[in-house]
Parts: C-alpha cells; structure tokens; sequence
C-alpha cells in the first residue's frame, strides 16, 4: 500500500510540510509506503479546458508543459491521497487549485479513476479561511467518489511563520489521528 501526499505551498518546508509529515508518520508506522510530492517551484497551470481529456482517455492532461501529469500518474498508482494547501484568501493555493482541477477532469474522463481510493485533506492557517480551503479539497475526493476518513477535529493546523504549526497540538494531534484513521481504512479496503 502507498499513500502520496501532495503539498501545494509555495513554501517548501512550511507548516503544511509539517502537518503533513505527522499524518505520513503515522501512516508508516503501520507499514503503509508514503511519498510527499511538494510543488514548491514546481510550474503547475490550471485547466484550459481543452476537453481533450476526454477525446484521449490516455490518463493525461494533454497539456504537457509542467509537472502536472507526473502528479497525475502518482494519484493513479497510489491507494491514498492526501492534498494539502495552505489557506490563501479563504481557499487553496492557485497551484493546488489547478491539480485539482485538471487531476479531476482527467480522472473523470477516464472512468473515474480516482474511484475508491483514500483521501485526506491538511490545512495550514495562519488565522481564518481554513474550512472553506478544507471544502475545496474534500469536495475534490467526493466528486472523484473517493474515501475520506475523518479525525478528532478538521484537518487544519494555526501558524504564520514556518515552523509555528508545531507550537499548535490540537492539530499535531488531529494529524497523527488522520493517519491512523486512514491506515486503519487503507487496510481494511485493500484486502
């Protein structure tokens, strides 16, 4: 089992790095395969809307000047999801948003292939915003017909600076719950 995680900060290394790296701990820790994806200084465009996708059906964006469908072929390898963001005026980073957008027209034009799979969304905030960027991703794994456990409270950790997310134990301790919930899913759904 894998689970790839893919962080949409600008800021590599920042506080969604952090959450991340407490939901992947955990999920090593039960024998689940991680991998953190950070698109820090990596090119990511939204959607054109082409719709060659869906004349292809290859499993592709057919816009194939950045590093989207690398991303694209990791998703459809691994058995879980996780999108993280930081909050950028009530929502998702431009970068996250054009995954999400181009990842899920081209998952949708080839049989929903995202389908069953595990998704979590993490969350970093420096003060307000977080649940609308939280709705962003969840409605992303709901429309991909996607599995998303829950936790003790939303997958949203509180810091501006890098490195204040830690200072925030409700949510190191919502992110090590994420990963156990979603090893325990994992495990249950891939027999």
């Amino acid at each position: 089992m894998k689970v790839l995680a893919i962080n949409g900060s600008a800021r590599k290394e920042g506080n969604t790095t952090a959450l991340i790296k407490h939901v992947l701990a955990e999920l090593e820790t039960e024998g689940i395969d991680t991998e953190l994806i950070e698109l820090a200084g990596k090119k990511v465009r939204g959607c054109i809307a082409c719709y060659k996708c869906m004349q292809n059906k290859d499993k592709k964006c057919s816009v194939a000047t950045d590093y989207v469908n690398e991303v694209i072929a990791g998703m459809r390898e691994a058995d879980g999801i996780i999108l993280g963001s930081p909050t950028y005026f009530t929502d998702v980073t431009a970068e996250m948003k054009g995954l999400i957008d181009r990842s899920g027209m081209v998952a949708r034009a080839n049989d929903n292939m995202l389908r069953l799979k595990v998704g979590a969304a993490v969350v970093a905030a420096r003060r307000a915003g977080s649940v609308h960027c939280f709705d962003t991703i969840n409605h992303f794994f709901f429309i991909n017909e996607m599995i998303v456990p829950g936790s003790t409270y939303w997958n949203v950790g509180f810091g501006r600076n890098k490195g204040e997310v830690e200072k925030d134990e409700e949510a190191i301790a919502t992110m090590k719950n994420l990963g156990k919930n979603m090893a325990w899913l994992l495990k249950k759904i891939t027999v």
